[in-house]
């Protein structure tokens, strides 16, 4: 058979595949009497299931009627479900509110409560209109933080009363001191129940199996609760139990009474609580639907329902918790605001539309008005309990870890403190104020330190700034600055991302002074790239990531070096006008670098040992101890424009990586085989035991070009009969009882395209026929991928399936920041 086969052989009786549309379309779905789908049905359920017990629970723990919590769930669903901007988020009375309505039923009574709800909601439905949504996010994240943990230590210890039997008082700091006599006069019946219901609510979701699997379809909240309520009713326990009055009797709101300043801060802590409660959670539902990719692509589901959900509109969704709050209010229901935990139900239940938010909130009605005797059968400490484990669960250790790494402990600190002991609204303004002053703190400080290292690196002297160069730090910038000798090498290394005119012009003047008196100075940035000249004086273009032709400034006829260093603060500068002193970093350590290749050569390996050695020493230590455990196979082309590193994301330690000429894998047992690559492909599965293998193609491959145009015969080079290891890749993509392999939603741009895709599939294949993958392969211990990278567009595709119908290559999309 000839080698070159760049195209199939005609067959009109075959359509082409090549121009098929990336998917073929669902038959048209039957006529639907109801347009809710299924899955929103039972997403709504799951919702419902979980909402009811902790909207009583909220309601228990503010103070408020219990038909409260149950008015605003349903006009939660219902109103904000219906008009919000996050379909997918689900709204309801929630425990981040609980502390503020409290303070507010205990100072203005239940109506007047009720009317701040309104007003509240009014002013969400104001902030609406002039489309501010996003700037609730401009808050520091750690002054949230906070005030949720300060919430939620709040409602624990004034939960705990409940749960050891008795009434809890106005404010921490009295429960606190009630503590002692309550724990010296428990009631056995109360505690035992609440014990019975924290024991379910952790013990539930920790079951292991299958059976586990199955059961934990059932809501933790809902099973502890009916299990605390079967058993006081089986043990006939005389305990404290839900009371739902009748309906008539229902409060609903009046006009505001108290001090007008009292009642609008009291819609302000209300507005600004709900508004970023409800605003944060739609971004993170936005977070939960991006690892759903059948939501994004708006994908049409069997039954016949569009399940495209896009991005949440944060204007139209403060408008929809306004409306919400209105209703709640004007119906004599509690504080509505997004929910976290039934949103993040409602997303992992297979929600795909708004319907399953709207259904939860009429399940709400029906059981308010038909499930009352069931509900008065609750008893209250199983209540408390569980709301007691949701205020324990807002102080998140993820939340305490993650401002921690961002240094903004005391941010979080003071907020909880005040949230705790002042309220809702000092604390949060004193986590503001708080955050403002590290910021400017953080804005004015500046760390300039001097080091001389020593002779083995050629005896460089570094000057690095640490934070914002301004003029308040140049006199220090300044004293460290000549502590360099004249005549020596500096590297000055800038931190920060601004310098004002004044500590510019310091570090300019300097610099001209030193290169004239002798002396070599660089200026880098943190990751060692050079701070670039003006446009219009050089063409170096220092970027992270760039070839050494973009990265490294030409060197300047003699003579120039005078002329740049006046210029600007770019490159090395000398004083015999040359880029870069004999003395200089970039030749130390490199005797026999000679031409530019050696001379970029050992440039590479002294920015390598200056800026990033440091940085991952430590890692590597450790790897040198421990030796190499890779998680990952990666066989790829050897062409010189695929970085694996930089395309994978991985470091040291990370990636098995063997790369040749097409990225083939020779079949094992030819006598023409190349026992180099199987011998990778043993000692990486038995050896190094890694768990899958990844085969990478690329686009404008090299070798795959010369396959197609290889005429039969000729010399047998080296490369030749290498390359005749792809021939069974030519073979595949001409046979016509297979699938050509192809990109999602576009064509192969030509037939070496079609190649190299094709290549990747065949060379899976060829691995599948080594023993040790075939062994752990049947053993469920390795997986196998393909991946194809398109240099153009700096775009990685994964196969998505291989040997039946279709062998399609999809995008791979950027991801967004986890929560």
């Amino acid at each position: 058979m000839s080698a070159c086969v760049p195209t199939r052989a005609p067959d009109p009786s075959r359509p082409k595949r090549m121009h098929q549309p990336p998917s073929p379309p669902l038959p048209p779905a039957p006529p639907r009497r109801f347009g809710i789908a299924g899955a929103d049905v039972s997403a709504a359920t799951a919702v419902f299931l979980i909402a009811l017990p902790l909207s009583l629970g909220i309601a228990l723990a503010t103070g408020a009627p219990l038909q409260a919590g149950l008015v605003a769930a349903a006009v939660g669903g219902l109103v904000a479900g219906r008009l919000g901007g996050s379909p997918l988020q689900v709204s309801g009375p929630a425990a981040g509110l609980t502390v503020v309505t409290a303070e507010l039923i205990q100072r203005y009574g239940w109506r007047t409560t009720c009317a701040i709800t309104v007003l509240a909601g009014l002013a969400q439905l104001g902030l609406g209109c002039l489309r501010v949504a996003r700037t609730a996010l401009a808050v520091s994240p750690a002054v949230v933080h906070g005030m949720l943990a300060g919430i939620g230590v709040t409602i624990a210890v004034a939960q705990l009363h409940i749960v050891l039997g008795g009434t809890p008082e106005s404010s921490v700091l009295e429960n606190l001191h009630a503590l002692p006599a309550q724990l010296a006069d428990l009631h056995p019946g109360a505690v035992s129940m609440s014990v019975l219901t924290l024991t379910l609510l952790l013990v539930w979701p920790r079951i292991p199996g299958r059976a586990g699997n199955a059961l934990r379809k059932v809501p933790a909240a809902l099973v502890a609760v009916t299990g605390a309520t079967a058993t006081a009713a089986f043990a006939g326990l005389t305990l404290a139990k839900v009371d739902l009055p009748s309906w008539r009797s229902h409060a609903l709101a009046g006009l505001p009474e108290g001090p007008v300043l009292g009642v609008v801060a009291a819609v302000l802590t209300v507005t600004l609580v709900c508004s970023v409660q409800s605003l944060l959670g739609a971004v993170a539902v936005d977070k939960l639907v991006a690892s759903r990719p059948e939501l994004i692509a708006g994908r049409v589901t069997r039954s016949g329902a569009a399940a495209r959900v896009g991005r949440s509109d944060l204007n139209r969704e403060l408008l929809g918790q306004g409306a919400a709050n209105v209703a709640s209010g004007v119906l004599g229901g509690l504080p509505v605001a997004g929910v976290a935990v039934r949103s993040s139900a409602n997303v992992q239940a297979g929600a795909v539309s708004r319907n399953s938010t709207m259904l939860h909130g009429v399940f709400v009605v029906v059981a308010a008005l038909l499930m009352v005797p069931i509900l008065e059968l609750i008893p209250l400490a199983s209540l408390a309990a569980l709301v007691m484990a949701v205020g324990i669960q807002m102080v998140s250790l993820h939340h305490i870890r993650t401002v921690t790494r961002h240094r903004e402990v005391l941010v979080y600190a003071v907020t909880t403190v005040g949230v705790v002991f002042l309220g809702v609204l000092e604390g949060v303004t004193l986590g503001v104020a708080v955050a403002v002053a590290v910021a400017l703190h953080r804005l004015a400080r500046t760390r300039i330190t001097y080091e001389e290292s020593n002779d083995e690196t050629g005896g460089v002297h570094y000057v690095r700034v640490r934070g914002q160069l301004t003029f308040l730090a140049v006199p220090r910038l300044s004293r460290t600055l000549h502590l360099v000798p004249q005549g020596a090498d500096a590297v000055v290394e800038l931190d920060g991302s601004f310098m004002d005119h004044a500590a510019f012009e310091s570090l300019q003047d300097w610099q001209n002074t030193h290169t004239a008196q002798g002396g070599a100075v660089e200026v880098t940035g943190r990751a060692g790239t050079r701070i670039a000249e003006p446009a219009s004086s050089s063409g170096c273009r220092c970027r992270p990531w760039t070839p050494w032709r973009n990265h490294q400034c030409e060197r300047p006829e003699p003579g120039q070096g005078q002329e740049e260093a006046a210029r600007g603060l770019g490159g090395v500068s000398g004083s015999d006008g040359s880029s870069a002193s004999p003395h200089s970093p970039y030749w130390a350590d490199s005797p026999g670098a000679t031409g530019p290749s050696g001379h970029q050569l050992a440039r590479g390996i002294s920015a390598f040992q200056r800026n990033t050695a440091p940085l991952v020493r430590g890692e590597l230590a450790r790897l040198a101890r421990e030796g190499q455990r890779p998680a990952q196979l990666f066989l790829t082309c050897a062409d010189s424009r695929l970085v694996t590193s930089m395309i994978t994301s991985s470091g040291p330690g990370d990636l098995f990586v063997v790369r040749n000429v097409g990225n083939l894998v020779p079949l094992p047992g030819e006598d023409s085989g190349d026992d180099s690559v199987s011998a990778a492909i043993e000692y990486a599965v038995d050896v190094l035991k890694v768990r899958s293998i990844t085969v990478c193609g690329h686009s404008g491959c090299g070798a795959m070009q010369a396959l197609l145009s290889m005429e039969p015969g000729g010399a047998r080079t080296p490369l030749r009969r290498w390359l005749g290891h792809g021939l069974p890749s030519l073979e595949r993509m001409a046979a016509t009882d297979r699938p050509w392999a192809r990109l999602a939603g576009r064509a192969p741009a030509d037939a070496v395209e079609q190649l190299c895709l094709t290549n990747v599939v065949q060379q899976l294949e060829h691995l599948r026929a080594h023993e040790s993958v075939a062994r752990a392969l049947r053993e469920g211990a390795l997986d196998l991928h393909g991946m194809y990278f398109h240099v153009g567009e700096a775009q990685a595709y994964l196969l998505t399936g291989v040997g039946g119908d279709e062998e399609v290559f999809d995008h791979v999309r950027a991801a967004g920041l986890s929560a």
